[in-house]
């Protein structure tokens, strides 16, 4: 598995929600369990992957880097979206909880012990609610046009191979082909795929068909992502159709009822600050791309079950990875010449995570977790190489930079409901009203509630990582409920056009203009003080291996 991380750092982590009807009400307010034998809370150190991190072996339990609402999900088993009201900490204060439990304690049983701690410790008061929530319910239009299985077939869905296409064309239609597959799990496998996003978006998708047992079909439909640049083509077959007229079900948005915990009181905990971490490769050498040989893939790492990982980058790239950072190359001041060539191959050990929550880690991406190694260890032990071999200083420093700020221009802000927490997520408001169902150029959807214009402009920086920062510069006060509805970055110029230029006729929407349009602010080219990362001294080639 390969990844640029740098410059993704920011996408690894999803802004989409999945809601999940859990039962809260099969949990006790706060039931007699075992406690840990012993606790400590600390204040999480700086971190490059903002995740939590979860594990729990031998009787020691670890969540890290973990917020309150983190910690509360993850004692009653609901999403972060299933989580209402409650103080801005909640969500901003990061908590490193290391307890020692019985070895033979269940998952449950470590979800009604973390309740007693948040209970005694955070002061934590909580009670059950319902909430009606939207989702896709799929159900039978008329006589299903599906094959029984007859169960000896392999189950599952596939997408069928498409050619690559360029950016500026549209995707080809996609057929997913299914056997031996029930309802409920054709709903899954759905749900998660990119090429179904921009009809379904965060949604539920819900089995309403009442049709037992497996089967075997095929769906061709005209792709859309919600996420990604995705022109819409000429002939198009939507998904709404394609369940229609290809197997006979129908697929429409209805509302679940919804539980939800409603957070009445919380307190923040005495903590202990977090020690420093200093991390290193277990092992690790470094070596210059062979001029003779062939070229390898440069900008990239892999990382493999087991903990070893490979980096192939220049010294730039080592550098910029080993801080994280979530902008581009402007931002980068100092060094000397040629640091963008040779490409280094850096081999290398990782301490590996064993274990999350007594199971084995799954292979692939686990939060901030990738085939088991620590994304911010990685990063971590990388810095120190680099200290070593390279001689590296550098260090992050607010200067005036080439951005964006937001100004009043007949504002229609929507004063904030105090009840709310301060958050964004991706989806529609309270109202439920969802503009993305009726215009699929404009797919993706941000709802920010009870927030300072400070913080709403914080939240658009993460929007887009790479771009130029922006800060609030309107000068209005309060906080504010908003909406705002817009098309994927490089479906539209990003930039307004200097001649007032209006967005795409075909119904796409600049951020630019629907924070104009849709709330009154507009965004002016300004210097702007933001974080860039300064090499103080680096050596061009390292120490010997």
């Amino acid at each position: 598995m390969t990844r640029h991380l740098a410059r993704s750092a920011g996408n690894l982590v999803p802004v989409a929600v999945v809601l999940l009807a859990s039962s809260l009400a099969c949990y006790p307010a706060f039931a007699q369990t075992p406690a840990f034998s012993s606790l400590e809370i600390r204040a999480s150190a700086p971190n490059t992957m903002p995740q939590m991190r979860a594990r729990f072996g031998n009787g020691r339990y670890e969540l890290r880097n973990a917020t309150a609402v983190d910690l509360i999900r993850t004692a009653w088993g609901v999403e972060t979206d299933g989580i209402s009201g409650g103080p801005d900490w909640l969500d901003l204060n990061r908590y490193d909880l290391i307890g020692m439990a019985p070895a033979t304690a269940t998952a449950e049983m470590l979800k009604t012990m973390l309740q007693s701690v948040l209970k005694d410790r955070f002061q934590l008061s909580v009670r059950n609610s319902n909430k009606d929530n939207p989702a896709y319910a799929i159900t039978v239009e008329r006589k299903p046009q599906l094959k029984p299985s007859e169960g000896t077939e392999a189950s599952g869905c596939k997408f069928q191979p498409v050619p690559t296409v360029p950016r500026s064309v549209p995707l080809p239609q996609m057929t997913l082909v299914c056997s031996n597959v029930t309802i409920p799990a054709f709903a899954k496998i759905l749900s998660g795929a990119p090429e179904a996003s921009g009809y379904v978006f965060d949604y539920p998708l819900m089995d309403r068909t009442g049709l037992a047992g497996a089967w075997n079909f095929s769906l061709t439909w005209s792709p859309r992502r919600a996420y990604n640049w995705s022109p819409a083509p000429s002939d198009v077959v939507t998904l709404f159709d394609a369940f229609e007229k290809q197997l006979g079900l129908k697929l429409a948005l209805t509302k679940v009822a919804t539980p939800v915990l409603v957070v009445e009181k919380a307190t923040p905990p005495r903590v202990t600050d977090a020690p420093k971490p200093h991390m290193e490769f277990e092992v690790a050498e470094i070596r210059p791309e062979d001029p003779n040989g062939p070229a390898i893939p440069c900008g990239v790492i892999n990382i493999q079950p087991g903990g070893r990982v490979r980096i192939n980058m220049t010294l730039r790239n080592l550098i910029w990875e080993a801080w994280g950072a979530p902008f581009d190359f402007s931002r980068f001041i100092g060094g000397p010449k040629g640091m963008d060539g040779p490409c280094w191959q850096i081999l290398a050990k990782v301490p590996v995570e064993q274990n999350v929550l007594g199971t084995a880690n799954p292979v692939g991406w686990n939060g901030a977790i990738w085939n088991g190694v620590d994304l911010d260890t990685m990063r971590m032990s990388l810095r120190s190489f680099l200290v070593d071999r390279f001689k590296l200083a550098a260090h992050l420093e607010d200067r005036p930079i080439d951005g964006y700020e937001l100004a009043a221009a007949g504002r229609k802000l929507k004063k904030a409901n105090p009840a709310n927490r301060p958050s964004c997520k991706e989806g529609p408001g309270d109202d439920g009203k969802d503009p993305r169902l009726t215009n699929p150029f404009a797919t993706r959807l941000m709802t920010c509630r009870n927030m300072t214009l400070t913080q709403f402009a914080e939240q658009l920086n993460g929007l887009f990582p790479g771009a130029p920062p922006m800060t609030d510069a309107t000068g209005i006060s309060g906080r504010f409920d908003m909406t705002i509805n817009f098309s994927p970055a490089g479906l539209v110029r990003a930039v307004p056009s200097p001649r007032g230029e209006v967005s795409d006729p075909t119904g796409a929407i600049s951020l630019f203009d629907a924070l104009k349009g849709q709330l009154g602010l507009k965004v002016e080219t300004r210097k702007v003080m933001a974080p860039v990362l300064i090499v103080d001294h680096v050596n061009a080639t390292p120490t010997e291996n």
